[in-house]
């Protein structure tokens, strides 16, 4: 019975390690990964997982017995720099016996770093990233100002939302209904009082970009490439819901008010001056998610380095090289692999925190809710372009990830077998 107390200890820390991970939005490999390597270090010999998206059921051997647990998380959000320091933590036990003790005291210590931005920094976060995003759309600076207004008073409301635990899909219909009804209202009322010419509708739809559910969308991805069907399809399930969420409500104010999701202005800039300015926006838009992912400003700046090459390049490709939209985007997705990987080796950023934000800002997040917004109209043959567009280019980002992680880590490269333990009966238990 001692044993088996002293594995009850072992297997509860690792579990929640575990916990801790997965209510951070880390994929479920890292999540196995990670547990595995603690595991290790407080002494147990064989740990084995299934992680969903909110589940997690372990089975944990040593000294002649074993435990198996189950435990559910219902907190589904993004927190990269608790990810990070969790990871890092592990990492630092390499090697090395640690007691049971000291694990719980030094999760209890992460645990107590909440949030590294309050509403004001988050909010403008969002407006400056969905200000960029409607400049890299085609948007003017009337789009990109009401734009980041509207973008502002939607994360602030999701923000508020999500504290005090409202449901994920009323936050995601009240905020889209939110950022879509002041875009309008702001566009109309400079309509009225300035003669502002009405070429300005389409823009509202980048209002609502902040609600985009991207680092679920590419970890979802990570984990069907690592076979991890469950926790990955359980994610894209909920991604989707998400989008349908915050596309239906785009739908109706559009309906409502008659307004026009076909984008009608188009800049003409100098070519020098269009790519500096599309590097600064994509800059400024992966800095944004990064922050909104709650990273560090040292890992926004990185990540937004590698968010501000890797887009620069790939419109480039579509517009200078006339390159398929889905072969720049995977490129560009496999080159971000590829820098965020070197970039990890020489800091303690993890590979997931500088690739996502990087990545992001290459979903065609605007494609993807005009699209829903076509096909409630009855614009079929519209709704489905943009709809395959969307698909083709998802598929890309997941294909350049995953191509990008065979060519840096072998466990990706090839499958190891997994050593199945003797059961152990119930009699050697006791």
């Amino acid at each position: 019975m001692v044993a088996h107390d002293r594995l009850s200890l072992q297997s509860g820390v690792v579990l929640r390690l575990g916990q801790m991970l997965l209510a951070a939005g880390a994929s479920a490999y890292r999540v196995k990964y990670t547990m595995a390597a603690l595991a290790k270090a407080v002494g147990i010999e064989e740990h084995r997982a299934q992680v969903t998206y909110t589940e997690i059921v372990t089975t944990a051997y040593a000294n002649g017995t074993f435990r198996t647990e189950l435990a559910e998380q219902r907190v589904m959000g993004v927190n990269a720099d608790r990810i990070d320091r969790l990871v890092n933590y592990v990492s630092s036990l390499k090697d090395r016996k640690v007691q049971v003790e000291e694990v719980a005291r030094s999760l209890d210590e992460i645990e107590k770093h909440g949030p590294l931005y309050g509403w004001l920094p988050n909010a403008l976060a969002s407006g400056l990233a969905c200000a960029s995003f409607a400049f890299l759309n085609h948007g003017g600076w009337v789009e990109c100002s009401v734009v980041a207004l509207a973008a502002f008073f939607g994360q602030f409301l999701r923000r508020q939302m999500l504290h005090r635990r409202f449901n994920h899909f009323g936050v995601w219909m009240a905020c889209g209904a939110f950022s879509g009804l002041i875009y309008i209202a702001t566009v109309a009322l400079a309509q009225t009082l300035f003669a502002l010419e009405p070429t300005h509708q389409a823009g509202f739809i980048s209002a609502v970009l902040f609600l985009v559910p991207g680092f679920p969308l590419v970890t979802g991805i990570i984990d069907l490439v690592r076979h991890d069907f469950h926790g990955g399809i359980a994610r894209l399930v909920y991604v989707a819901m998400l989008v349908v969420s915050a596309g239906m409500a785009v739908w109706t104010v559009s309906i409502i008010f008659s307004w026009s999701v076909t984008p009608a202005y188009n800049y003409h800039l100098a070519l020098p001056v269009l790519y500096l300015l599309r590097a600064i926006t994509s800059f400024v838009a992966a800095y944004g998610f990064a922050m909104l992912f709650n990273s560090p400003h040292k890992v926004c700046a990185a990540a937004a380095g590698i968010g501000a090459v890797i887009n620069t390049g790939r419109l480039f490709l579509v517009d200078g090289a006339h390159m398929p939209v889905q072969a720049a985007v995977g490129l560009g997705a496999l080159a971000a692999g590829l820098l965020a990987t070197v970039v990890a080796k020489k800091t303690r950023f993890s590979r997931v925190t500088l690739s996502v934000p990087a990545v992001v800002i290459m979903i065609p997040g605007v494609p993807l809710y005009r699209s829903l917004a076509y096909l409630n109209n009855g614009d079929i043959s519209d709704a489905l372009a943009a709809l395959f567009t969307v698909a083709f280019t998802i598929t890309a980002i997941g294909i350049g990830l995953a191509i990008s992680r065979m060519f840096t880590d072998r466990n990706w490269l090839m499958e190891r077998p997994v050593n199945v333990p003797m059961l152990i009966t119930e009699t050697q238990e006791k």
